[in-house]
């Protein structure tokens, strides 16, 4: 039996897209590495004692005590070992990363769930790209962006970008037909029916993608430090090559610390979102 050209064809289509969206390339790296060196010039900006002053007020405001007390003491800890800039440019790839993903996801996943034509065509797209090799992504990055942060961007944005679409998707399909044949019933529009009644009540599924896609995004940005995205991932690899296990240890630490605060942050913005939301019918209930 004849072999499929598989790989000849997939060569095939490298080399057009190569040859004729160049421009394009050249202008979504400039984008990616304009919106990276923007955050990073963000976070590298105030002393980190300050930046921690900050991050734990922030912590207190959305969080409880312990919010606060881990982020505050896991920082200094990260200032202690000293890997405060290559945690910056960490968090400057993972914010840059999960913004695209979010604003990528949550509009295909709208779109997903008001046309089944769509939902069967991305969807199974949505396999693919969760079942496929992490490592697999940085070979068309690196082909078309070459070595850099850019290539660790797009292959972190493609590989964490599943779970927004499919928990949007979820949770406005979730959503009551009750309730959204009483919005058509008053007349809504289709867009005052999904931003104000489908949105707001598939909110905690959407922020369950969210805060997914930035834990896969820390994930990956670790691996694209073989492309050569710098940040804490660098360490981790070349204390991997190189053998050290103490170094190697005080990096994956950072690492765990990082993924902790951003994953308590974004579990804590939304419960206090959602405190608010249901004190505001009980308000309306105590005047009547």
């Amino acid at each position: 039996m004849p072999k499929i050209p598989l790989d000849e064809w997939i060569e095939t289509l490298v080399g057009w897209m190569e040859d004729h969206l160049t421009v394009l390339f050249d202008w979504i790296a400039a984008a990616i590495e304009g919106i990276v060196k923007g955050f990073t010039w963000i976070f590298m900006l105030p002393h980190p004692f300050l930046f921690i002053v900050i991050l734990g007020v922030l912590a207190f405001l959305v969080g409880r005590w312990s919010l606060t007390l881990f982020s505050v003491i896991g920082f200094l800890l990260i200032y202690n070992l000293g890997y405060w800039s290559q945690t910056m440019d960490t968090l400057s790839l993972v914010i840059t990363s999960a913004l695209i993903s979010v604003v990528l996801g949550i509009p295909l996943g709208i779109w997903c769930a008001y046309s089944k034509g769509a939902s069967r065509i991305i969807t199974p797209l949505l396999d693919f790209m969760q079942t496929m090799p992490a490592f697999v992504y940085l070979l068309p990055a690196v082909t078309f962006f070459s070595l850099g942060v850019v290539p660790g961007v797009i292959a972190s944005v493609i590989f964490a970008i599943p779970p927004t679409i499919r928990l949007t998707l979820l949770g406005i399909q979730q959503v009551s037909g009750e309730l959204t044949e009483a919005a058509d019933a008053f007349g809504s529009t289709s867009g005052q029916k999904l931003f104000k009644v489908q949105l707001p009540l598939a909110l905690p599924t959407l922020m369950a993608g969210v805060n997914q896609t930035i834990m896969l995004s820390l994930s990956m940005v670790v691996i694209a430090s073989m492309i050569g995205a710098q940040g804490i991932g660098a360490e981790v690899y070349r204390a991997v090559t190189q053998l050290q296990i103490g170094k190697g240890f005080e990096a994956g630490l950072v690492v765990v610390v990082l993924a902790i605060v951003l994953d308590r942050f974004t579990q804590a913005f939304f419960k206090s979102d959602k405190k608010k939301v249901h004190r505001r019918p009980s308000r309306k209930k105590d005047r009547i």
